[in-house]
């Protein structure tokens, strides 16, 4: 096919719109509708060993209304140009006040990490407390060590449930 002229090929010109024809002659817009990829958000399992874990934090959300008051791993949403890591150390820190050090990724069951509902996926990684001691400053008004038998004391927020049943494989 040889296309000339200012106008170019038309069918190649459909394409770059979004639109086409189909095989009943209409024009199809068919790139209306935006592919959702979600956004990334990272989580820290924060535990007393990275090896053997025995306890994890947990903190109790104070807000966007609809989460407040469901418990959570803390962290939160990586910038644009940032590490999921690098995310990670610095939403600690921002939030509990904080130094960790990063130990295994907690695996999720796609290759994104942990899906959080149709906008979210959260990578998640053991982490250890190495300077401060953890407070609840930003998006949480309450934290808690849970044990292994005490997991599900709390009222986790409902995404989050999967994660613990893979938290609670690891710990001892």
């Amino acid at each position: 096919m040889t296309c000339g002229g200012p106008q170019g090929c038309p069918r190649i010109q459909s394409l770059l719109s979004g639109s086409v024809e189909n095989p009943l002659g209409q024009t199809v817009r068919d790139m209306d509708t935006s592919i959702n990829i979600p956004a990334r958000v990272v989580g820290a399992a924060i535990v007393d060993d990275l090896t053997r874990p025995t306890t994890v934090l947990s903190g109790r959300r104070t807000e966007p209304p609809a989460l407040a008051g469901g418990w959570e791993l803390p962290g939160g949403k990586v910038e644009p140009g940032e590490q999921p890591q690098d995310a990670l150390l610095r939403e600690i820190r921002e939030e509990l006040g904080v130094e960790i050090e990063l130990g295994a990724q907690v695996e999720g069951p796609s290759a994104g990490g942990w899906p959080l509902g149709d906008r979210y996926v959260m990578q998640v990684w053991l982490a250890r407390v190495t300077a401060g001691e953890p407070r609840p400053l930003e998006d949480h008004d309450q934290l808690r060590v849970l044990t292994k038998a005490e997991l599900y004391d709390v009222s986790w927020l409902p995404a989050d449930l999967p994660i613990l049943a893979a938290l609670a494989a690891l710990m001892g």
